[in-house]
């Protein structure tokens, strides 16, 4: 039996690990908002954690605007309670791979967990704790037995069976020399050069298998998919239209769809987003099966659970795979199969391998010494276990390796691109259907989990065949997707109708303003009497005649004053004019900035940005920085402050993805 100590911080005297993560909108992650609203109340006295001591990784993405924000936010109030680091707090950045911090991070734990418990055993005298921690760390420096550190901000378990810091794999320059190849040879996936490919190696534990497949010969049906999320309940409705917004030769293919939600109770506003469950390719489900042995027990019932016996402490199954479901269903709605491997998913994989040098390559990806090829091969390559299994054709997983190292499947979130007001009982969202070319370590191309699934489901919607009943975009074959709400708190239009606003949404990231400006022109025809502030669009693409989105009804919204000023830029569009026309939006911006001033500054506009962040939010966020530096003729810091106050106001929202 294991035991899952739930530490109570109020009164917790050893040491607690913290780590948190960061969503995109700079908040706590779901599990944390509980305990950070708990910790954020005004009334608590200052010394209210002085007695606890702590460390914190904060794990975060320096390509969205608030980096590491959950964990800045709890180590700054701890620290106003009174609360001590025993370990300096560490903060991880996705951007450029989170290993590079957490790794170094995890290794000086255990000697600060030592020294914080011997302090405290001088103190209040020996405990368990301390035994264990101590013994581990003097018999065996790099083996250290597991310690399970959770607190009510998320249940983290650092768990290295037997053995945390790494293992050592050490070998003879001779039985490596056959896995290096030339000299003059260029690394890649499957082969490294000197050092790597000549180095002994620290390799990270392996973890202990936790997880039994048991095939049943019993049918039955597979669960509904809304017991597979923990956002509530689940919208099955039709896509009723299908529209091409693209030309056949733009670069990128946008899809307008459209869903019918008349009969059901799902409610949005315009601004608002939504998730879209999707499943996995068929064809790669199949080819995973085949390489798993497994391609004619698909259809076959599974029963999963804990494998009796398992070295790993508190083990459970997974939340996102069903106790009982078909093979098929499991890697068909359950797992990420298209998910980045992590390191200790390739360590485990090693053990399946039987060629020699494939494991060598295995082992050397998942390594310290290897870390640079994990980075460029695997993590920026966005190589898949579909990958990995072509590159290294020896390596075999079993099926419960699989349920134990991959990630839940997450539901796609779009923004809705419609107002309920504009066209009662629908929703409306737009997407490029995301294409992953052929590379060095990826065998063949690939379309987006969700985007490639819904473009392929609506095909008919888009190219009607001679039979079907209907206009272009409308079919009688209806085919129906499961959705289901994801309110955003902030990006909405301002409730004051009269207070101007600014939208900057290049590309598909027009979507949230076309139900801002349906609902805008809604309200116009309902009350002729109110007073409406201004509204401004700054749209670009890349070719007016090819991807310029909603291009009439920009001009219709325009016509009927809904739309008081448009301003359109395109990148890749030649100009014969003896000055060059602007090329993106915050180039637009530039040339409207006593506008934009007028509209922030005096009139107390909103401003909102959707699209690209690496490729434009940063950039337009440095020019309004530019634009309030310039109006309000002060230095950049003053106007980067200013921009601050605009933020925390929500009156510069964005809505952002990298």
């Amino acid at each position: 039996m294991f035991v899952h100590l739930q530490y109570n911080l109020e009164t917790e005297k050893d040491p607690v690990v913290i780590v948190i993560s960061t969503t995109g909108t700079g908040e706590p992650p779901d599990t944390a908002r509980k305990f950070v609203k708990k910790i954020q109340d005004k009334t608590l006295p200052p010394d209210h954690f002085a007695h606890l001591q702590y460390g914190l990784l904060g794990l975060g993405d320096s390509e969205y605007m608030f980096f590491c924000n959950g964990g800045r936010t709890v180590d700054r109030r701890l620290q106003e309670l009174g609360a001590q680091h025993f370990y300096d707090t560490g903060l991880a950045d996705d951007c450029v791979g989170l290993e590079l911090v957490v790794d170094p991070w995890i290794d000086g734990l255990w000697l600060a967990l030592k020294e914080a418990l011997q302090l405290q055993k001088e103190k209040e005298g020996m405990n368990n704790a301390v035994n264990a921690v101590s013994s581990s760390l003097s018999t065996a420096p790099h083996a250290v037995h597991e310690l399970k550190l959770s607190s009510e901000v998320q249940n983290l378990k650092l768990e290295d069976e037997e053995a945390r810091g790494s293992d050592t794999l050490s070998q003879k320059l001779d039985d490596i020399n056959h896995v290096a190849p030339a000299g003059d040879a260029e690394p890649s996936l499957v082969h490294s050069v000197p050092p790597v490919s000549q180095s002994a190696l620290n390799i990270p534990a392996l973890p202990p298998e936790y997880i039994e497949v048991e095939f049943q010969d019993t049918q039955g049906e597979n669960p509904h998919l809304s017991s597979l999320i923990s956002e509530g309940r689940t919208f099955e409705v039709p896509v009723t239209k299908a529209v091409q917004l693209t030309r056949e030769d733009a670069v990128k293919t946008a899809l307008l769809l459209e869903l019918d939600i008349a009969d059901t109770a799902f409610e949005y506003q315009p601004g608002d987003a939504f998730c879209v469950m999707c499943p996995n390719n068929v064809s790669e489900v199949e080819k995973l099966l085949h390489i798993l042995g497994l391609s004619e027990k698909g259809d076959n019932f599974v029963c999963v659970k804990v494998k009796q016996g398992t070295k790993k402490k508190g083990a459970v199954r997974p939340q996102h795979i069903p106790e009982r479901s078909t093979l098929k269903f499991i890697l068909t709605w359950c797992l990420e199969i298209r998910a980045i491997p992590k390191k200790a998913f390739l360590r485990a994989l090693v053990e399946c391998t039987s060629d020699a040098g494939e494991k060598r390559r295995l082992q050397e990806l998942c390594s310290r010494q290897g870390a640079s090829d994990y980075t460029h091969f695997i993590r920026d390559s966005n190589v898949c276990l579909l990958d990995l299994l072509h590159a290294f054709p020896s390596c075999k997983p079993s099926l419960s390796l699989l349920i134990e190292h991959l990630p839940k499947l997450q539901a796609r979130s779009y923004s809705t691109s419609s107002s309920d007001s504009y066209q009662p009982g629908r929703l409306c969202f737009v997407f490029n259907v995301v294409e992953f070319p052929v590379g060095p370590s990826r065998p063949v191309s690939r379309k987006g989990v969700c985007t490639g699934w819904l473009a392929e489901l609506v095909a008919p919607l888009l190219h009607p065949s001679k039979n079907s009943q209907g206009t272009k975009g409308e079919s009688s074959s209806i085919e129906k997707i499961s959705i289901f709400p994801r309110p955003n708190n902030a990006f909405h239009l301002p409730a004051d109708p009269s207070v101007p606003f600014i939208m900057v949404g290049p590309g598909t990231g027009i979507a949230p303003f076309i139900g801002f400006l349906q609902h805008r022109q809604k309200l116009r025809e309902q009350h002729t009497d109110w007073e409406f502030g201004e509204t401004w669009l700054f749209f670009g693409c890349r070719h007016q005649d090819r991807d310029y989105l909603f291009k009439d009804e920009l001009q219709c919204f325009l016509k009927n004053g809904t739309l008081t000023h448009l301003k359109v830029c395109f990148s890749r569009d030649s100009s014969a004019a003896e000055v060059a026309p602007p090329k993106y939006v915050q180039d637009v911006l530039r040339l409207c900035a006593k506008e934009v001033a007028r509209v922030l500054l005096k009139e107390r506009g909103y401003f909102y940005i959707c699209g690209d962040k690496k490729h434009m939010a940063d950039d337009v966020s440095d020019a309004v920085v530019d634009i309030l530096s310039m109006e309000m003729e002060a230095d950049k810091l003053e106007a980067m402050k200013r921009l601050a106050m605009l933020r925390e106001a929500k009156r510069y929202l964005q809505d952002v993805w990298s």
